[in-house]
């Protein structure tokens, strides 16, 4: 936090508290504010000085602390006053923005074109790789303004979770044509890439699914889907579109359409299902000296700009109380896949 004079412990406590008291009893916010704005006044009257050095040091302090609370949270901080206010206005408006908070390399835009919902994005933790399920207490900053949006290779996060010790890799330096051994063909489902215990550079030919989304996404909200990822750009067939990243697997949450806030997840968790196939195929790849496998979704055919993305979540098992499909497919079985296909 940059300021143009150092603050006191006071000072930092003063704004601190303010901040617990409100994220940790929003019911009784108003209470709070009430008794917060007392002892400013007490102060004031002690040290104009002191309390307008507190002041500024206080909503300094709020465009840091701010990004980290949920909805719920920044509403009701956003309503005490208008300088709060106007602070977390443009919170919400990077927030549409970008779902994938500066972690890809392009920005991921939300969509409402729903007339009366409130709902202006969905809330969740972000992650473009593969990681650990995080705490229920852990906070993602979002929509500070700082996200930074990588640039470069270097900028890329660790694909991996976990790595095999001294596991085989190849030692090209350039990994084209039959050269190398990790382009081992595979099934359709299959893939291999070069990984962790490799010799070649991330930019090598065969890492396509490790440099993060490079085709234009956005998420979109229909009224009885949900919010659903799209294409905001003409995608070819056969080209990446991102890896289903997150804590858990895909057949653990895919069929739900409701985003547990404490959950961490990248667009992907927001794929659709579609009873014809969609126009996506999910392929399984390993690469040389990971431990694990990674989800990844490939166009299996040409899909159009502003086209939702879909794939079958699996075969459907008429269930008398099944969720209802809504793909809009020719083949649409009306019914969603099971839990467990």
């Amino acid at each position: 936090m940059e300021t143009n004079q150092p603050a006191s412990a006071a000072d930092l406590t003063y704004a601190t508290c303010y901040f617990i008291l409100i994220v940790g009893h929003n019911q009784h916010y108003n209470l709070q504010v009430a008794t917060i704005n007392k002892s400013a006044m007490e102060e004031q009257e002690c040290s104009k000085t002191r309390d307008r050095h507190s002041h500024d040091t206080f909503f300094r302090c709020a465009a840091v602390v701010l990004p980290y609370l949920n909805p719920t949270e920044l509403a009701s901080v956003a309503s005490t006053c208008k300088t709060l206010y106007q602070i977390s206005k443009p919170i919400t408006s990077r927030r549409t923005s970008d779902a994938s908070r500066g972690l890809e390399n392009l920005p991921i835009p939300f969509l409402n074109p729903i007339a009366g919902d409130s709902q202006p994005y969905p809330y969740f933790l972000y992650t473009p790789t593969q990681t650990i399920r995080v705490r229920p207490e852990f906070r993602q900053p979002w929509g500070s303004g700082d996200d930074a949006r990588m640039c470069s290779d270097e900028d890329q996060p660790d694909p991996f979770l976990f790595r095999v010790e001294n596991a085989s890799g190849c030692e090209c330096t350039r990994c084209t044509g039959d050269c190398c051994p990790c382009l081992e063909a595979g099934d359709f489902l299959l893939t291999r890439e070069c990984g962790p215990s490799c010799k070649c550079d991330p930019a090598c030919g065969n890492r396509v699914t490790q440099g993060g989304v490079r085709v234009r996404l956005k998420m979109v909200k229909d009224v009885r889907k949900g919010w659903g990822l799209y294409a905001a750009e003409m995608i070819p067939r056969g080209q990446f579109v991102c890896e289903y990243a997150g804590a858990s697997s895909i057949g653990e949450h895919m069929h739900e359409n409701q985003h547990r806030c404490h959950e961490n997840w990248n667009t992907a968790r927001f794929i659709n299902h579609s009873c014809d196939g969609g126009n996506l195929d999910t392929v399984i790849v390993r690469s040389s000296g990971a431990l694990l496998p990674r989800i990844c979704f490939f166009t299996s055919r040409d899909v159009q700009e502003n086209e939702e993305l879909t794939f079958s979540y699996g075969d459907v098992r008429l269930k008398p109380d099944g969720q209802p499909c809504f793909c809009g497919s020719s083949s649409c079985a009306g019914i969603l896949p099971s839990e467990h296909t």
